[in-house]
């Protein structure tokens, strides 16, 4: 199940000015279509989304720590 957030471009802008902290992160097509889900560290994990162009947009919720980015995932992965 999709996050129920809007959608932000994939852009060096939104990367830059990403948390620096652990996330649930979403990304979509150009159309707003998802393609995959993820989590780690999501400053980091969109500038390599980025340099391998895996997206157009990019949507995410932040996390207190790794098991809880993972438990948002599992989340959205059941529904």
């Amino acid at each position: 199940m999709s996050l129920a957030k809007p959608w932000r471009d994939l852009d060096r802008s939104t990367v830059g000015s990403a948390p620096d902290r652990y996330a649930l992160y979403e990304l979509g097509d150009a159309d707003g279509d998802t393609v995959g889900f993820g989590t780690g560290v999501l400053r980091d994990e969109l500038k390599e989304a980025l340099a391998y162009g895996d997206a157009a947009k990019v949507r995410w919720e932040l996390a207190d720590s790794p098991d809880h980015a993972e438990r948002l995932l599992a989340d959205h992965v059941e529904e």
